[in-house]
């Protein structure tokens, strides 16, 4: 037993690359328990394009199981989510995942959702062992996802429900420029402006408090205020000398 709370259960798998990307979608959302029921081939989890599909997630592949029936593959499991698009006239409960899963999250269940083959979906008598159906909202006009972008959108919610990872920063936050730079620069754009004959100093009106203000919403940074000073310096070269 792994101290993974969750299992992705794929039912009667027919392409070896949905296996693969299934594994990706499961790992880059923290998840690892994968078990395979009658899979169209005994060899899937190591086949060339499995593993390429799986991109870096070839650790999910080794650990994945292969049973017989889906009676194997719920050990341990106390909460069973088929995930489903074709109408049925009887089974469990149909929900959206984002609105069913927060409850199981509070509670610690340790769930198991289960996908179909990519050709038939899930067999009803698999659907009846479910406790609920879960339906990605999609346009009613066309709901067909491809098995790993269904594992993906299944595993995202989930995580969320669970709590959901940091957003790693891409690039390092930029020093704010203080006040005082602000003011410096505002100074020397004063300058430049009267030099070239945009402000009358004898009758400035509001234009300096104005861009004071709008400089106050941009929120400069130092490297920014390095830049527009460097600009009123090239300005006021070009500017003739008086006289």
């Amino acid at each position: 037993m792994t101290t993974d709370p969750t299992r992705f259960i794929l039912v009667n798998t027919s392409h070896p690359g949905n296996v693969g990307a299934a594994a990706r979608a499961m790992k880059v959302m923290g998840f690892s328990d994968l078990v395979l029921v009658q899979p169209r081939f005994g060899d899937v989890l190591s086949q060339e394009e499995t593993v390429a599909m799986a991109s870096g997630a070839a650790d999910i592949l080794v650990r994945a199981r292969i049973v017989a029936s889906i009676d194997e593959a719920l050990d341990g499991i106390d909460h069973l989510c088929a995930t489903a698009m074709t109408p049925r006239d009887f089974g469990p409960p149909t929900h959206a995942p984002r609105a069913h899963l927060p409850a199981l999250a509070a509670r610690g269940a340790r769930l198991g959702f289960v996908f179909g083959s990519e050709r038939y979906g899930l067999p009803n008598e698999v659907v009846y062992r479910c406790h609920a159906c879960l339906s990605i909202p999609t346009d009613p006009a066309y709901g067909s996802l491809n098995l790993a972008q269904a594992v993906q959108v299944i595993a995202y919610d989930w995580r969320q429900a669970l709590g959901g990872f940091g957003v790693v920063p891409r690039a390092p936050a930029a020093a704010p420029a203080d006040a005082a730079a602000v003011q410096g620069l505002l100074s020397h754009w004063r300058e430049v402006l009267e030099a070239i004959g945009y402000l009358d100093p004898a009758a400035p009106k509001k234009l300096m408090p104005r861009l004071n203000q709008a400089a106050n919403r941009l929120d400069l940074t130092a490297d920014e205020v390095h830049i527009l000073r460097g600009i009123a310096k090239t300005v006021a070269r070009l500017v003739p000398p008086a006289g």
